[in-house]
């Protein structure tokens, strides 16, 4: 089976800037959020769903990537909230 590309990216270009658990990334760039650190977990592709129960909503929208961040804080952020190797080493 094959698969086409529309896209100019190379695959060496994905590779360096998909984020993936170990890359060092900048979360939420030039926001009052903004944070370095390190992709520790992937929690995958999916439908973001708050949840609710009685009409409350008790949880946001989970976050596909878990960041340590160098304050030893851990952030949750989507694919479009990282900057992939931009962070400080």
């Amino acid at each position: 089976m094959s698969t086409s590309r529309t896209d100019s990216t190379t695959d060496s270009e994905t590779a360096e800037t998909a984020p993936e658990v170990g890359a060092t990334v900048v979360a939420f760039a030039g926001t009052d959020r903004e944070a370095s650190g390190r992709i520790v977990d992937d929690f995958g592709e999916f439908t973001p769903v708050a949840t609710e129960y009685d009409g409350e909503r008790i949880a946001e929208p989970a976050r596909r990537w878990a960041v340590l961040t160098e304050a030893g804080e851990l952030v949750f952020a989507d694919s479009d909230d990282l900057t992939v190797g931009d962070a400080a080493e």
